[in-house]
């Protein structure tokens, strides 16, 4: 099955890209897709004509769209180690190495935090549904750190409520580009879609959600800062998004940082450190703590002694 989708160019986009107004306006789909979308000849001007990617549009034009069915992921249990940092009849906690992904996905279909949780929990909570099972939040692939699971759906339920309240304690550590003068600040500023790179997300007014971070100057040095940032929102890429707004991208970050690193990294040195929340069952309240991995504090160790003049 597939679904067909029918464009028409307002004037106002005359001189536009035609794979880059697609990514645009196809809710989901990215500019590389749309790319495989041309390429496939599934996009047509009204007459048949298969347009090339770089056409430069009139306005007026109608375009039709052919949106195969994705193929469906097959999700398994994976031998996969896990680091646990706690783990009951309802919830497990654990530190999320830095380049896992946490959900299956096309092109990530094994080797995810989801496999490796079937494997270990043999069940868990299936709110979410087949490919995102026990999972109430989320770390980026090369993002490190805590995060719990549900092993059924009132637990799931509960974690979620905490979220959705903002009452559950989620605190990062990040060094990023520059000095931060402020002590500390609080960023309110909504993030949705990149309006056209559709695997990126922006601050912006169009299309958008809340999204607030809190964050803490921790230790300063020459071109870099140290910072604790605390979520009060929940966005994809929320802090990455925020601190590059702010000037201050994530040192690592292939996406919102600058194109050339000074370290050699595997990804952004962001790392979830602190995670609190209410047991969603017995209602104790549990916080986990985890130290940045070693090629985070492998950084900062030469940034220190860089500012001691040691070289």
């Amino acid at each position: 099955m597939s679904r067909r989708i029918e464009l028409e160019v307002p004037p106002q986009d005359r001189g536009k890209r035609l794979d880059a107004w697609l990514a645009g306006e196809l809710e989901g789909v990215s500019r590389s897709r749309v790319q495989q979308l041309l390429d496939a000849g599934e996009v047509t001007f009204c007459g048949g004509e298969r347009p090339k990617a770089n056409f430069r549009l009139r306005g007026g034009e109608k375009i039709q769209v052919n949106l195969p069915e994705p193929a469906r992921l097959e999700v398994g249990p994976e031998p996969i180690p896990l680091d646990i940092l706690y783990e009951d009849k309802d919830i497990i906690v654990v530190n999320k190495p830095q380049g896992m992904v946490v959900h299956p996905a096309p092109g990530n279909e094994h080797g995810t935090l989801v496999n490796a949780l079937l494997y270990h929990c043999g069940d868990l909570s299936g709110i979410n549904g087949v490919l995102r099972p026990g999972i109430v939040h989320r770390l980026d692939k090369d993002t490190s750190g805590i995060l719990v699971a549900a092993k059924n759906d009132v637990a799931h339920q509960g974690l979620a409520a905490q979220i959705k309240a903002h009452s559950m304690k989620r605190v990062y550590l990040a060094l990023v580009h520059g000095v931060v003068t402020e002590p500390r600040g609080r960023i309110e500023a909504p993030i949705g879609r990149h309006p056209v790179d559709r695997q990126r997300m922006a601050v912006t007014e169009k299309n958008s959600r809340e999204a607030i971070t809190h964050y803490r100057v921790l230790e300063q040095f020459d071109r870099y800062t140290l910072l604790e940032a605390r979520l009060e929102t929940g966005r994809t890429h929320q802090i990455r998004v925020h601190m590059a707004f702010l000037g201050h991208p994530v040192v690592g970050d292939p996406k919102y940082g600058p194109r050339h690193c000074p370290f050699d990294l595997p990804g952004q040195l962001l790392h979830a450190g602190c995670l609190g929340f209410n047991h969603p069952v017995r209602g104790d309240y549990l916080e986990f703590t985890a130290p940045p991995p070693p090629v985070f504090l492998q950084v900062l160790g030469t940034l220190r002694r860089e500012k001691k003049g040691e070289g």
